[in-house]
């Protein structure tokens, strides 16, 4: 998982950030792990401790301990849908989609309106090659909850998989509806902007938005600093172009976003 990235994961808001699966969103955040659950606990309040447990070190990577704890929390209580939406994603990020897909089927049929699940299976279909289009509607009975309370994270999970979907228009509008609510998740939803207005040919309006992301962040992230190399190439800012490069060389040297710099790729 790339550094300094945080995917807005809480217990009741497991909006997905590992590996393949996690869109890099900007912030370091710390995982803080509870060591156990206390027995004296309610069944229903030790099978959420044991999701949050899970979410917390699938956050982290250590997809092994996440789906012990996953699997504790569903033996537990067998009706806690979080529980299966959690370790649904678990079981994607393991690649396991036969897995991945019965749990969801079984959170959906749990809580079929429940938004979280929702927007977690819309995000879980969006990483499947020919499915992007497909999930659109799950991140919409999301957004469209008024009872949900990050409707932002549907907006701008709706607006990228839409941009993989090629649907320029509906990502541009998912996306400035995710801004309107101006939250923390903003400087991830002007990174899609600057994007989208990359892959459109408005590199002026790229480069406003990847700036305001830069200035509310401590550190930028691969995609980031390799986004800003490619901005600066079109425009034919050559000096800024060679700063964000050498950032990009020094601070991740091995990424994906690199070994693409070093094929001449800059589309």
């Amino acid at each position: 998982m790339k550094k300094n990235i945080v995917r807005f994961l809480s217990l009741r808001v497991l909006s997905l950030c590992i590996l393949s699966l996690c869109a890099p969103a900007l912030m370091a955040q710390p995982v803080v792990v509870p060591q156990s659950v206390p027995n004296s606990q309610s069944t229903d309040d030790r099978a959420r401790l044991h999701t949050e447990i899970a979410s917390q070190y699938f956050q982290g990577g250590v997809l092994s301990v996440a789906l012990e704890e996953a699997n504790i929390a569903i033996k537990t209580d067998p009706s806690y849908v979080l529980a299966y939406s959690t370790r649904a994603l678990i079981y994607a990020a393991l690649r396991d989609f036969a897995a991945a897909d019965a749990d969801f089927k079984r959170a959906m049929s749990l809580a079929p309106n429940d938004p979280d699940v929702s927007n977690n299976y819309g995000w879980y279909l969006c990483q499947q090659r020919d499915k992007p289009k497909e999930a659109i509607p799950y991140f919409q009975n999301s957004f469209r909850n008024p009872l949900y309370t990050t409707p932002d994270i549907a907006y701008i999970n709706a607006g990228e998989c839409a941009m993989k979907a090629r649907d320029y228009e509906g990502a541009r509008s998912h996306l400035l509806q995710a801004l309107r609510f101006g939250r923390n998740s903003a400087p991830l939803a002007q990174l899609r902007l600057a994007t989208l207005a990359f892959r459109e040919g408005g590199y002026t309006e790229a480069r406003n938005r990847l700036q305001e992301v830069m200035r509310a962040i401590s550190e930028p992230n691969a995609e980031i600093l390799w986004l800003g190399v490619r901005i600066e190439h079109k425009l034919g800012n050559k000096s800024e172009e060679s700063s964000l490069l050498a950032q990009l060389r020094r601070l991740y040297p091995t990424s994906n976003e690199y070994q693409t710099f070093l094929k001449g790729d800059y589309d």
